[in-house]
């Protein structure tokens, strides 16, 4: 490989880390806001802003854990020595597709034949 992977992966760790301590503020910020009000969202004009908000941040945490998981599997493949082989095939993934995408478990190949093929 021609760029460190590792440092790759700890780098979008730390950021997604910090990323997501900061969601989880906004989170706890929002639930405070409307703790001590008498807001209704159902009947509250600006009532669906913090049910919108509340969704938003919520949402984007959920996917910042998901991108800690893909990333922590990243690291164990690594270890194990299974790292920049497509899980699919058993091909390597190339380089520049890992640069790209350090958390990738597929080839090129095998990525495209998956997003072609209909979804159940």
């Amino acid at each position: 490989m021609t760029f460190d992977a590792r440092a790759a992966l700890l780098a979008k760790r730390a950021e997604t880390t910090q990323r997501l301590k900061g969601l989880d503020e906004s989170f706890a910020d929002i639930v405070e806001s409307v703790r001590d009000s008498n807001l209704d969202d159902e009947h509250d004009p600006e009532g669906s802003t913090v049910a919108v908000s509340r969704a938003q941040v919520a949402s984007l945490a959920q996917e910042g854990r998901e991108q800690l998981r893909e990333i922590e599997a990243a690291l164990r493949r690594l270890d194990d020595g299974a790292y920049g082989t497509c899980a699919r095939c058993g091909g390597p993934i190339g380089d520049a597709r890992l640069e790209a995408r350090p958390t990738a478990t597929l080839c090129i190949g095998c990525a495209q034949q998956e997003n072609a093929s209909p979804r159940r």
